[in-house]
């Protein structure tokens, strides 16, 4: 390729990134309310926009869902055996400069809550519920919701790659959830947490002035 071939490439490039930009702008739905500098990749599922708030300067890449439910099961949902939908009155809310590599899912039948400056890697799944099993008789898709408790995840927070955070976990700020943990139980701030299910590794010691093994006696 040519030097002036490579150049032309380039801007029309730049040109079809910026027009992907303003078609993802533009196309966002009305928020519950929405800060400034708010970028949202596509494709991307957003569900009950109305419930969901978010703060300035956020960016969510590619493949997030954001789903704070009005009712379970569905109206579209096949429903029998006797299963009636329950209505929630959910919420999520997403603070200020939050940022998300992508494929971000987010449930909320209650609230999830992230903070301020929260980094989340890609393919990360926060739910503020179970679905339920019961009963065996009935696919577990179509049961009533189990454990809706809500989900906070603190200030400053480093969430790595493929964690999943379940119903009523607390995060404090400045700790860090190791790549494909499974987190079940409240996280103290300023601690690293991995495995599944996640328990501490390391915490912030202010006397070592570092990170000490979490087992240390400070």
């Amino acid at each position: 390729m040519s030097a002036l071939m490579r150049k032309m490439v380039l801007k029309i490039g730049v040109a079809l990134e910026r027009f992907d930009d303003q078609i993802s702008e533009l196309t966002l739905p009305q928020f519950a309310s929405r800060g400034r500098k708010l970028r949202i990749a596509r494709p991307r599922r957003i569900v009950n926009p109305e419930r969901i708030h978010i703060g300035d300067d956020v960016t969510l890449g590619p493949g997030c869902m954001l789903n704070p439910l009005r009712r379970y099961p569905g109206r579209t949902m096949h429903l029998d055996a006797g299963v009636e939908s329950v209505d929630f009155d959910s919420r999520i809310e997403i603070g200020d400069r939050v940022s998300a590599t992508g494929y971000l899912t987010i449930g909320a039948a209650a609230s999830v809550v992230i903070e301020d400056d929260v980094l989340l890697a890609s393919h990360i799944y926060i739910g503020d519920n179970l679905h339920g099993m019961a009963r065996v008789d009935v696919p577990y898709k179509y049961q009533p919701l189990e454990r809706v408790e809500p989900v906070r995840i603190g200030r400053g927070t480093w969430v790595g790659e493929h964690a999943v955070i379940l119903p009523g976990v607390s995060v404090g700020e400045f700790a860090v959830i190791g790549a494909n943990s499974v987190v079940t139980a409240d996280v103290p701030p300023r601690t690293v947490v991995a495995g599944a299910p996640a328990r501490p590794i390391r915490r912030w010691s202010e006397s070592h002035g570092g990170w000490v093994r979490a087992e240390t006696d400070v």
